[in-house]
């Protein structure tokens, strides 16, 4: 874990700083041939994500990993995404879990996710689901239930003239 990292609400002036993080997210993705998740335009250029990222911040379910004053990881945690079947029983979603791909493997991702179960054990909710891209090799998937997620349902979301694959996954608390 990374003992210097500090967790706290996120707010519109981490707006700019979130959508680097996707950027450079997307960069990496490209530059290893893995445009079928995220494409290769950058988020901070896309009125849609902007948009929905200022949301995340002025609802209050952005939260922020910070090291040495940098923000190195984002957390948005809320309603599921309006492409979600909605749960059963109540629960907390995870919209949004990006990292610094500079600092992959030092466990910014696994304290997010640590602080989102945090927050669904003080809402008194014992069920934490998340999407995720649910193409190519699978890595994303294997890498949410090396969390101790499981796999739900696949789904699929209509983009242009294509169908985004994803996964649902979840955690009982």
């Amino acid at each position: 874990m990374t003992s210097s990292l500090t967790i706290r609400r996120g707010g519109l002036d981490e707006v700019p700083a979130v959508l680097e993080l996707l950027d450079k997210a997307t960069e990496w993705l490209v530059a290893r041939g893995r445009t079928d998740q995220w494409g290769t335009e950058a988020h901070s250029t896309n009125p849609r994500r902007v948009e929905q990222i200022r949301g995340f911040a002025t609802d209050g379910g952005l939260w922020v990993a910070e090291k040495a004053g940098r923000v190195v990881g984002a957390l948005a945690v809320g309603d599921a995404m309006s492409y979600i079947p909605p749960a059963e029983e109540p629960e907390l979603y995870i919209r949004l879990l990006v990292t610094d791909r500079a600092s992959k493997g030092s466990g910014i991702g696994t304290e997010l996710l640590d602080h989102a179960r945090m927050l669904a054990r003080g809402l008194g909710v014992e069920l934490l689901r998340v999407d995720c891209y649910g193409g190519g090799d699978g890595a994303l998937i294997r890498y949410y239930e090396k969390e101790g997620f499981t796999r739900g349902e696949p789904f699929g979301v209509q983009i242009s003239d294509s169908e985004w694959p994803g996964q649902i996954l979840f955690q009982r608390l």
